[in-house]
């Protein structure tokens, strides 16, 4: 996901479908599916490879575009991607490319197709190097506590960490992964938490 989060479409959902949670969130608010997922994803750690290798994936995958649209295409890329399970996706080939820029329920994009099979590959030579994603992405979160953002201006788009951790993923094989897109991954697996200080959210963690 982007630093700054794009803002939900306004035309959606129609009045009255709004989720009856908090208001006030730093985004999401009017969107069920963009509301549950700041609720219970964004800034949350994570830790599980396949869990990881999925968020690193669709955080290529949205390079460019809303994040609400990636969110609106998970369950298809889960489907076209066995799951985000990394053995198989690391199979795929020429034919399974065809397939995928096929197919409309998600992002056809042949670079940001090859570069998650590319991932897939990295990730496994990674695990028989005896390392793990998990070891990696955390091994770059910032030293200390920092002071929570009050607005948006306040939230980098990137940091010399990001940019450390691009530079790491990039050097292993990884693809898709610039420091933009490194920051953001951290942010969704809560290894930075740009949770608002006025975020309801923050008081209920």
């Amino acid at each position: 996901m982007t630093a700054t989060p794009d803002p939900p479409d306004p035309a959606r959902p129609a009045a009255g479908d709004a989720l009856p949670l908090v208001a006030g969130r730093c985004f999401g608010d009017g969107d069920p599916l963009y509301a549950a997922y700041h609720d219970d994803e964004w800034g949350v750690p994570v830790h599980d490879e396949h869990a990881l290798f999925e968020r690193l994936a669709l955080e290529a995958f949205q390079s460019g575009l809303a994040w609400i649209t990636i969110l609106r295409k998970r369950p298809a890329f889960r489907a076209a991607f066995a799951g985000f399970d990394p053995e198989v996706v690391a199979r795929l080939g020429d034919d399974d490319v065809a397939r995928l820029l096929a197919d409309a329920a998600i992002v056809r994009n042949r670079a940001k197709i090859e570069a998650t099979i590319a991932n897939a590959r990295a990730l496994l030579a990674l695990h028989e190097g005896g390392r793990t994603v998990d070891e990696l992405l955390w091994s770059h979160a910032p030293d200390g506590p920092r002071e929570r953002p009050t607005t948006w201006v306040d939230v980098p788009g990137r940091t010399a960490e990001s940019a450390a951790l691009a530079r790491e993923l990039r050097g292993l094989g990884f693809r898709f992964v610039g420091p933009t897109t490194a920051y953001a991954a951290m942010q969704a697996c809560g290894v930075v938490d740009d949770h608002l200080a006025t975020c309801p959210v923050v008081s209920r963690r």
